[in-house]
């Protein structure tokens, strides 16, 4: 057992089992108390070890069903880590959701906010595909499990002052594309799920500080329950709420001269600096 996990508590193995990522706020609490409620063990992990403690005790979760684990999904060897002991003290997951994710406004003329960007690709998509990486080979061979990569809708069409943000969750929408179609070769179609989840708006800490509107802004329960539906049902792919799903869709049709009209005046996503 590393360093790295804070907690571990007796588990239940006949109980399925969720790892989820960025579990200290926001969708990953959302998502964890949902599958706990669908009866799942939880592996929970997060840099804020200390609130995910709390949030068990507040939310009367059975010792016997959750470990956590502390881990930055920005570090390889930290999340990697991760994973390998859940496998160790929990088994290998039913279902992996790589839920976390930063989100920060840049500007291309500024140096400072290409670091920004290498942040947010870090965080964003190597952290995802790290997530992954310690269960393929357990799930593979199980020829069972599902992993669950969370995008956004901002990944289908680039936003004024949010292009470290699009480019993240553009890139985890066709990463998942692509390891979904490496899965299905090596188990079948009914072996291991890959399913990307595009969410809108959602209150969370993420949206907060958004100073722009946020058409059919869900709660995240309503989020999560969606989400828990489409995951254990396999889908590939699938927008959350279905009316950005329909937006999302007609801004993909929109010619470029007509799309760049329809964003004119727009506000831009903050810059760290301004927040």
């Amino acid at each position: 057992m590393s360093a790295g996990m804070k907690r571990l508590t007796s588990t239940n193995a006949t109980s399925p089992l969720v790892f989820i990522t960025g579990a200290s706020s926001g969708l990953g609490q959302a998502l964890a108390w949902r599958f706990y409620q669908a009866g799942y063990r939880l592996a929970l992990v997060a840099r804020r070890v200390s609130e995910v403690e709390s949030w068990v005790g507040r939310q009367g979760i059975s010792a016997e069903c959750y470990g956590i684990y502390s881990a930055d999904v920005a570090q390889t060897d930290s999340i990697v880590q991760a994973g390998k002991d859940c496998m160790a003290a929990q088994g290998v997951p039913d279902v992996v959701i790589a839920n976390a994710g930063i989100s920060i406004g840049m500007d291309t003329s500024i140096r400072e906010d290409i670091d920004v960007l290498a942040q947010t690709l870090a965080t964003n998509n190597i952290g995802l595909a790290a997530t992954f990486h310690p269960f393929v080979t357990g799930m593979v061979q199980r020829k069972s499990g599902t992993l669950v990569g969370i995008a956004s809708v901002a990944g289908i069409r680039g936003l004024p002052g949010h292009g470290a943000y699009c480019a993240s969750k553009a890139a985890v929408i066709s990463y998942c594309e692509s390891l979904r179609g490496e899965l299905i070769a090596e188990t079948g179609k009914n072996g291991v799920k890959v399913v990307t989840i595009a969410p809108g708006y959602v209150a969370t800490p993420l949206t907060a500080q958004n100073s722009y509107s946020m058409p059919f802004l869900m709660q995240p329960e309503d989020f999560a329950d969606q989400a828990f539906h489409a995951i254990t049902a396999g889908v590939s792919y699938r927008v959350i709420p279905w009316q950005m799903g329909m937006v999302a869709k007609l801004l993909r049709l929109l010619p470029n001269w007509l799309y760049d009209k329809v964003l004119a005046g727009r506000p831009r996503k903050k810059r760290q600096q301004a927040q």
